[in-house]
């Protein structure tokens, strides 16, 4: 068993992502073709369930794009479906400390070495028991990585980077600047500061960091300082801010319902 995106990772290569919002299987296989290294399949904020992640895991497999998939809690018994769905990649959101670090990780090993249940004869992961030795191959296969969302996961961060079975670490902007007091403004001064510094600082301790932005020059910005996983747009805006465009280059303005920009 692989896993092409933790090699990467591994290897020092700076993966461009998408982030996944619309929730289903067409729209992912249609961007899963558009070139980027990995897709982001949220089911933190997006209308998302097993089923719907299964349905998007089997729309992106046969393309060169890694699919990252995100629970919407650091929960045993979620993860555990993800994982037999066949995700091999987590973004765990808010971890706020080593404890819950190794939680993360723990839910994604079958024991001794974890907690993961075993149903592999069930599991679209194990292909239904027809990859070999799939219990004993599956742990190292997994790739972790946990989000750091607010000023209390920042002061843990070097403690939650010690946590053996994180891959990366992913810092969230949006949650992190309201929780700075700058709601909406990721861009605020005090936030990039705290946001480069990790970056820094989580690639000096040999762990993949990573980030969303849309902001073109920051999201560069970011590559050059270390980050390696890097997803640079989000689908619901992509074709929200199109077809706006497109209405307003026809006249069509009169009719635009959008209001704030928001943060990506």
């Amino acid at each position: 068993m692989k896993n092409a995106f933790k090699d990467a990772l591994k290897a020092g290569r700076p993966q461009i992502g998408l982030w996944l919002g619309l929730a289903n299987s067409y729209s992912a296989e249609l961007l899963a073709g558009a070139g980027f290294d990995w897709l982001l399949i949220d089911g933190e904020h997006a209308p998302n369930n097993v089923q719907t992640v299964l349905t998007q895991l089997q729309a992106i497999a046969p393309y060169p794009s890694q699919p990252v998939v995100r629970p919407s809690w650091n929960d045993p018994v979620q993860i555990k479906q993800l994982l037999d769905v066949g995700a091999q990649t987590l973004l765990v959101p808010m971890v706020q400390n080593a404890d819950e670090a190794r939680n993360a990780v723990a839910a994604t090993r079958y024991p001794p070495a974890g907690i993961r249940g075993v149903g592999s004869a069930l599991a679209r992961a194990s292909r239904w028991n027809r990859i070999p030795d799939y219990l004993h191959q599956a742990n190292d296969a997994m790739c972790v990585l946990v989000q750091i969302e607010t000023r209390e996961a920042m002061s843990n961060l070097a403690s939650i980077l010690d946590v053996d079975g994180i891959d990366g670490v992913f810092i969230g902007p949006a949650d992190l600047s309201a929780d700075m007091g700058f709601a909406g403004n990721p861009q605020h001064p005090e936030v990039q500061a705290s946001i480069e510094n990790a970056i820094v600082q989580i690639r000096a301790a040999g762990k993949a960091p990573g980030i969303l932005m849309a902001n073109e020059q920051l999201a560069k910005h970011y590559l050059e300082l270390g980050a390696l996983f890097v997803a640079v747009g989000v689908d619901t805006t992509l074709l929200a801010r199109s077809a706006e465009a497109l209405a307003a280059r026809f006249g069509a303005e009169k009719n635009n319902m959008s209001g704030s920009s928001g943060v990506y």
